[in-house]
This record gives C-alpha cells, sequence and structure tokens, in this order.
C-alpha cells in the first residue's frame, strides 16, 4: 500500500526513532512510498520464465558450434534484463515520510543515491494546494509554509494524492486531544 498512516498519540512518549526533543513523539506519522507491481517471487519467476523461453530455440542446435555461437548473447540478453529489473527496483526505493506534532510538521524524503532533503514548518501556517492543471503530474500536491513550497508524492496516482489531501487536511484541522 503506498500509503501508511499510523496515529501515534496513545503511544508512549520514549520510544525512540521518532520521539524529537522538545515535541514528543508526533501524533501523526505517514509514510508515502510508490508501487511496486513486481514482489521478489514474481522477479524470480520472471527471469526463470524468460530464460526457459528464451533457450528453447537452442534445444535444436544443441551439440553444434551454432550453439555456442548463440549462446553468449542469450547470456548477454537475460543479463541485460536481470539488471534492468534491479536497476528499476533500486530506482523506485524513494519514500516521504510526514510527521505532524501539534507545532511542527516535518517532510523527510529519501531517494536512492541522494541525501535525505527535509522541510519544516508550523501546521498553523501550512497550506495544501492541489494543483488540478499545470503540475509536473495530474493532481499536483504540494505543501506552502515556511521558507518554501514542496511537492509531495508526485509518485502516487491522482486518487490517491485526493486521498492523501483529505487525510493531511483533517489532521492539521484537528487538534490532538
Amino acid at each position: 500500500m503506498p500509503i501508511r498512516i499510523d496515529n501515534l498519540s496513545g503511544a508512549p512518549d520514549t520510544t525512540g526513532a521518532l520521539f524529537r526533543e522538545g515535541h514528543g513523539l508526533p501524533r501523526l506519522r505517514l509514510r508515502l512510498t510508490p508501487h511496486k507491481s513486481l514482489t521478489p517471487e514474481g522477479f524470480v519467476w520472471f527471469i526463470g520464465a524468460t530464460a526457459a523461453l528464451i533457450t528453447v530455440p537452442l534445444f535444436a542446435i544443441l551439440g553444434t558450434a551454432v550453439f555456442w555461437a548463440l549462446l553468449p548473447f542469450i547470456l548477454a540478453a537475460i543479463w541485460g534484463i536481470w539488471t534492468a529489473l534491479t536497476r528499476s527496483w533500486r530506482d523506485r526505493d524513494i519514500y516521504e515520510e510526514i510527521l505532524l506534532w501539534d507545532d511542527l510538521i516535518r517532510l523527510e524524503r529519501h531517494e536512492p543515491r541522494r541525501a535525505p532533503r527535509d522541510w519544516e514548518a508550523n501546521p498553523h501556517w501550512v497550506r495544501i494546494a492541489l494543483h488540478t492543471t499545470g503540475g509536473p503530474v495530474p493532481q499536483y500536491l504540494t505543501l506552502q509554509g515556511g521558507p518554501r513550497e514542496v511537492e509531495l508524492g508526485a509518485f502516487l496516482t491522482p486518487p490517491e494524492r485526493l486521498g492523501l489531501k483529505d487525510t493531511l487536511e483533517r489532521a492539521l484541522r484537528d487538534k490532538a486531544r
């Protein structure tokens, strides 16, 4: 699931990683991840089926010089598919984490081969803007407040971004009890 919501208001204040000095434990934590359609098991099945289907024509020329001439190219094709899929998988290891306290909202974006980027603002002044046109993706979602405007969940589908907007607006509107 691309959006994981944790309501942390009832948890103890000494949990470590999410505990922030001076703020305590956040009352809401959202973790946004892109959808990955290929599971690790699916990857194994896909590579196995591809290798089996590519090698079927080789059975007709098994034991000939042509077999040995074609074998490196077939192995290179399988290796290329393997490499492309693993690279695509690593590039999708993106996630955004939104932490919300009563007096602070924090967004952290983690991407492969890049340093994490973060943004903080007072939730009282934060506005959620949904750009229906003109953005790099349909239903482009941004957070405005603090020194700059930041994009949010650009890797999500448009309906997921609309749901995220509603969830964030509700969380910003409601105070912790």
